[in-house]
């Protein structure tokens, strides 16, 4: 290897190094790190990284928004000549504290909270792309019609709108079963989901938290994503304090996961999942800390700080599971979790 050889590059080896593949750091612009975090563990989400590209070469759109901004960067990435490095994400920060008040300031931001928003977001993005063109669309074909000397008629459809790409991949269905103490009549809800929140304070493990239900009523996954992503609660308000703090404890994360939880009905309900990427808190609170991810690429394990990226044994994951005892601890610890089913990798 050369002398200008990085030592990511090193560490990975030109042999085993992916090709057409770029690892690539992500400037702070003051406290974005909840954003740099979660950008770097989408983007290793193989389909919505796909799609944000075929976006890309397919939009000709000169409005800038939300999406053309995160497809930007993801191209600038993708399409690099090197093959490590940093990027600035400069005009998606920008474009993001123009469409979300709450992320205009240089203050810490929940990582969650910014995946939720970027999620829905771009999903009405699409939606609203849609239904221009649906009525650009019907508009020429008045034009057309009136040209020619034909009645133009226009039909209006009241049926729910196709999904988007956003949901395809990542939105679930979620059954609320209920079952009533006296005649033991059971009444179920559907409500869909882009991720799954974990109640982490009574168990040690993933399996245990999400297999965990009351008698009376039970949440079951009735539709599985192709990505399942889980939003473990790690941060609880306490009275006594007048403020949120951490759960630190231990909750083991697997590196292959299959949901028991199912309903009766699902579909492809012993779908397997393989950890693709975390979202890890490092601090003591929500307002106070730092944010990184680890990531699953080509069978190994990369680590992303901000521009840092280094690769990491995958033991080195079990570091990431929590503390065994005081929940006000600082701690690193495993925060949005990247289920990605086996069969789409």
């Amino acid at each position: 290897m050369g002398a200008n050889i990085s030592q990511l590059e090193r560490d990975i080896g030109s042999e085993q190094f992916p090709c057409n593949e770029h690892y690539f750091g992500l400037v702070n612009f003051g406290n974005t790190c909840y954003s740099n975090s979660v950008l770097q563990a989408l983007y290793f989400c193989k389909p919505f990284r796909d799609k944000v590209l075929e976006y890309k070469a397919k939009n000709k759109r000169t409005k800038e928004t939300l999406l053309t901004c995160l497809a930007d960067l993801f191209h600038n990435i993708a399409t690099q000549k090197k093959k490590v490095g940093s990027i600035a994400p400069k005009k998606f920060i920008a474009r993001l504290r123009k469409e979300k008040e709450e992320f205009d300031n240089y203050m810490q931001q929940d990582a969650h909270e910014f995946l939720n928003f970027l999620i829905n977001h771009i999903s009405e993005i699409i939606l609203a792309e849609r239904q221009q063109n649906t009525t650009n669309n019907t508009t020429n074909n008045i034009n057309k019609s009136k040209g020619s000397g034909e009645n133009g008629t226009t039909t209006t459809s009241h049926n729910q709108p196709e999904p988007t790409w956003v949901q395809e991949i990542f939105q679930g269905i979620l059954t609320s079963e209920t079952k009533c103490l006296n005649c033991e009549n059971v009444s179920s809800k559907d409500e869909d989901f882009f991720d799954l929140q974990v109640d982490i304070e009574q168990n040690t493990s993933i399996t245990h938290c999400l297999s965990y239900q009351e008698a009376q009523k039970r949440m079951r996954v009735k539709k599985l994503p192709t990505i399942l992503a889980l939003h473990l609660k790690r941060f609880k308000y306490v009275e006594q304090y007048n403020r949120h703090i951490k759960v630190s404890h231990r909750v083991v994360f697997p590196l292959e996961l299959r949901l028991f939880n199912t309903s009766d009905d699902a579909v492809n309900p012993d779908r397997l999942y393989d950890l693709v990427a975390v979202v890890i808190h490092c601090g003591s609170g929500p307002n106070r800390g730092h944010y990184i991810s680890i990531v699953k690429s080509h069978g190994f394990w990369l680590l992303f700080d901000d521009d840092q990226v280094d690769k990491i044994d995958s033991s080195a994951i079990e570091d990431f599971y929590g503390l065994t005892s005081d929940t006000q601890k600082s701690s690193e610890t495993g925060y949005i979790l990247f289920y990605q089913s086996r069969e789409s990798l």
